[in-house]
């Protein structure tokens, strides 16, 4: 049962919480319906990525059997079959489906693009430089989306492309440390032709400068994007105020703690580790929550 747990991921449902921003910055976060369709909207986006999860491992338990950490996964490890695991996706998958169906027209469609797009991606999308990034980009952006599309409610563009800066600098950060990672390992192993050794095709395609530079940019245009957002005169008429700028010192925080745990402590493979395990990036994201909800619903 351990094993049927660990891969869903459930830790990796805290990704599908992109959902709820569209609930909050439209002041609805305590209005009754508007919350339950957002909890059923959460629940669609969690269902629909545990199957996808599951279809990611089934395609890459050949590499993972090589990978130092990702070896321990249930399908590569071998504690479940492949058939077993194709199953629980498909099971999974109806769920979402039909959880969906309650929900606007508009998500539903949404579900079915966001799996047809996570499907491609592992069948082999992620094997090409650039585009991998991009894809893990748009699935946030899709939750984003789908979460205003279950309330039926017009989302801010400047939220569409802050959220879209933030998973470009997410997926760069996994990136980088995924490459940090098997460079180590391979070193370690006493192998001295590393590039050749890489088994990932996609890796052997990125350098370290090169995902640093997509890191800086993906923040600065994060930064950027959400501080005009907090400034427009959307925002400031429907919240009454301009005091939502302020809110920006715990984004740039944010992103500064995140790319110092990335670079200089060797985090970021997995966004979710880094907020249980780091307690200053906790500790801001709640200070930054609390913030806006006083800020928006005072």
């Amino acid at each position: 049962m351990n094993s049927y747990i660990r891969l869903l991921r459930p830790s990796q449902w805290v990704k599908n919480l992109f959902v709820f921003a569209p609930l909050i910055f439209s002041r609805n976060l305590f209005v009754p319906r508007p919350l339950l369709q957002t909890l059923e909207a959460f629940a669609a986006f969690c269902l629909i990525s545990s199957s996808v999860y599951i279809i990611n491992d089934i395609f890459d338990r050949s590499e993972d059997r090589a990978h130092p950490v990702k070896r321990e996964r249930p399908i590569a490890s071998g504690k479940i079959s492949v058939s077993a695991g194709a199953a629980m996706s498909v099971v999974l998958l109806a769920a979402a489906v039909v959880l969906s169906c309650f929900l606007p027209t508009r998500f539903f469609v949404l579900i079915v693009v966001y799996f047809a797009m996570q499907f491609f991606y592992s069948l082999a999308l992620k094997q090409v430089v650039i585009l991998d990034i991009f894809i893990i980009a748009a699935g946030f952006m899709l939750r984003v989306i789908g979460g205003a599309e279950a309330i039926s409610v017009q989302v801010s563009s400047w939220i569409i492309l802050c959220t879209m800066f933030l998973s470009l600098f997410l997926a760069a950060a996994k990136r980088r440390s995924e490459l940090v990672l098997l460079k180590t390992s391979l070193l370690s192993a006493g192998l001295t032709d590393i590039n050749n050794s890489i088994q990932r095709k996609v890796l052997k395609e990125y350098s370290l400068d090169f995902i640093n530079y997509m890191m800086i940019i993906s923040a600065t245009g994060m930064a950027i994007s959400y501080a005009l957002y907090t400034v427009a005169q959307r925002t400031v008429t429907v919240f009454g105020t301009e005091k939502l700028i302020f809110t920006t010192i715990f984004v740039l925080f944010g992103v500064f703690r995140y790319f110092y745990l990335v670079v200089n402590k060797g985090m970021g493979e997995n966004p979710v580790a880094i907020l249980a395990k780091d307690l200053p990036t906790l500790m801001n994201l709640c200070l930054w929550f609390l913030a806006c909800l006083f800020i928006i619903y005072r």
